[in-house]
């Protein structure tokens, strides 16, 4: 098998011939600033213009793309794209092969999440205009890839599986009395924003303590345990069993309140935060911690 890296596919988009030769806004701010090809871009200047993607690419079925790479591609840009638009557009009309997750398009699923120029975002949700050219699109760190974009999700769906993220009540109402289980105003504030959690898993990639102890539960997985341990309809019985669950040798005493889950989060879920309110909880308990 060879172990020559493939030359980058690079396709560009058709330009308007009286354009060629022209010094566009954006190469105007390159020559004045100096900067090579990191250029700050606004929406308006980008109007009729075309917009440098890297994508990352990796397939383990085809022998000339099993070296992981990145592909160039130039996208029209139009107002309010975004980046999922971008490498839609790469996929649509330059290479068909190209392989991302994508489905709701108004960062509800969670499934767009990728790692865009270095940091954890929803590419629906990812404004092109708000963004350094290149734009350097990447799969989710600290999991495995499956193939270009799309990384495998089994192993963070399981932990959260582990926190049995389902409402547990003996006391299940009579259905057929159409008996409500009501929830105190103040108890829904308060879990309120830990119900925003679209399972993208950036939190869990952005977190260094997961990167290092893959049996660590992790953000998203704490704070939907969070979820439902705060729940005041919940029996304190079912509470203990959920503490008991997060605070395992590898549950919440791993975090080490570094903030990164909550600053990557497309949700504004205070992760961290949740955390740290269940620490407490546990001591509470008078719960071992490790």
């Amino acid at each position: 098998m060879s172990t020559q890296q493939p030359e980058p596919e690079t396709q560009e988009a058709p330009q308007d011939p009286e354009m060629k030769g022209a010094e566009s806004p954006v190469d105007q701010r390159e020559r004045e600033s100096g900067m090579a090809d990191q250029t700050s871009v606004d929406d308006a200047n980008l109007e009729g213009e075309t917009v440098h993607i890297k994508v990352f690419r990796y397939d383990p079925e085809v022998e000339a793309k099993q070296e992981p790479r990145f592909d160039d591609f130039h996208v029209p840009f139009t107002k309010g794209m975004t980046v999922l638009d971008a490498v839609m557009y790469a996929r649509d009309e330059y290479d068909s092969s190209l392989t991302f997750r994508h489905s709701c398009r108004q960062a509800v699923c969670g499934s767009d999440a990728f790692f865009v120029n270095g940091k954890q975002q929803l590419g629906c949700k990812t404004q092109i205009a708000d963004l350094e050219q290149p734009v350097r699109i990447e799969p989710l760190p600290h999991q495995e890839v499956v193939k270009d974009l799309v990384v495998d999700m089994e192993h963070f769906y399981d932990q959260m599986h582990a926190v049995e993220p389902y409402f547990q009540n003996e006391d299940t109402p009579d259905a057929s009395a159409l008996e409500e289980q009501r929830q105190s105003r103040e108890n829904r504030e308060k879990i309120k924003m830990s119900t925003r959690c679209i399972w993208c898993a950036s939190c869990v990639s952005s977190c260094n303590i997961a990167a290092g102890d893959n049996q660590y539960l992790g953000p998203a997985a704490i704070n939907k345990a969070y979820r439902f341990a705060m729940d005041e309809r919940e029996p304190e019985e079912i509470k203990e069993h959920r503490l008991r669950i997060i605070e395992q040798e590898h549950g919440v005493w791993r975090c080490q309140t570094q903030f990164s889950c909550t600053e990557v989060c497309p949700k504004d879920i205070p992760l961290t935060e949740h955390i740290q309110a269940l620490k407490r909880e546990a001591v509470k308990k008078n719960l071992k911690f490790w």
